[in-house]
């Protein structure tokens, strides 16, 4: 190949390659932006998120890995009001997703349960409402590094609905709270949720979990006299 015809090669595959890491970046970008959209930002938390950048990585509240990839979002305590965007979904490199006390309200999306390397979900003391999405079991890598053990909190909302039973299937989960919302029906113990208390559940409409009999008492042998 002629020196001159394997420069222009060279230079059209970075360009390619340069190409396909803004549009990835931009793809992670666009999500990001949505949720801006969506919500209300009275202090201005989200000043620094300018969708016109090849990524997000230098914005305030975000951090990416090597590969310029989402893996954290950190909005909590941040007045932010609003609902949350189908889009967050989009990140699949997210680790932790913090959006606790907010005013956040509407329903969690479905599209959650993509964020299949999610190790913290922290959703608590907002305003949401409607169902948990039983799309949550996909979440199969959370994680609260301080304590090795998995964690997701969703209490103090105003969720509705019926605990799903596909939970009990993620086997790391080992920190679990889902208190003070408005959940009915029964609370599973089969898989992981053997392991909570009714702290857990406390303040809902959920069915008393059964009390388990007591074991059953072996009679005293006798002794015979001879």
């Amino acid at each position: 190949m002629e020196p001159g015809i394997f420069g222009s090669v060279f230079v059209s595959l970075i360009l390619v390659f340069s190409s396909f890491l803004r549009v990835s970046g931009n793809s992670e970008g666009d999500a990001l932006n949505a949720l801006k959209s969506s919500l209300a930002d009275p202090n201005n938390v989200l000043q620094s998120w300018d969708a016109t950048l090849v990524n997000p990585c230098t914005w305030f509240h975000v951090t990416c890995n090597s590969d310029n990839s989402v893996t954290r979002v950190d909005l909590g305590n941040a007045n932010l009001s609003g609902q949350l965007v189908s889009q967050l979904g989009q990140l699949p490199n997210l680790q932790y997703l913090e959006l606790f006390s907010n005013n956040i309200s509407g329903k969690i999306p479905d599209e959650l349960g993509n964020l299949t390397n999610l190790v913290s979900l922290d959703l608590y003391m907002n305003n949401l409402s409607g169902t948990i999405p039983d799309t949550l079991k996909k979440l199969t890598k959370l994680r609260f590094l301080y304590e090795y053990s998995s964690f997701r909190r969703l209490n103090n909302n105003t969720l509705t609905g019926t605990i799903p039973m596909s939970l009990t299937t993620i086997t790391t989960l080992q920190v679990l709270d889902l208190s003070n919302n408005h959940l009915r029906g029964i609370v599973p113990v089969n898989g992981s949720f053997s392991l909570f208390t009714p702290i857990s559940f406390a303040n809902n409409y959920l069915d008393p979990t059964p009390v388990s009999p007591p074991p059953p008492i072996s009679p005293t042998p006798t002794t015979s006299s001879g």
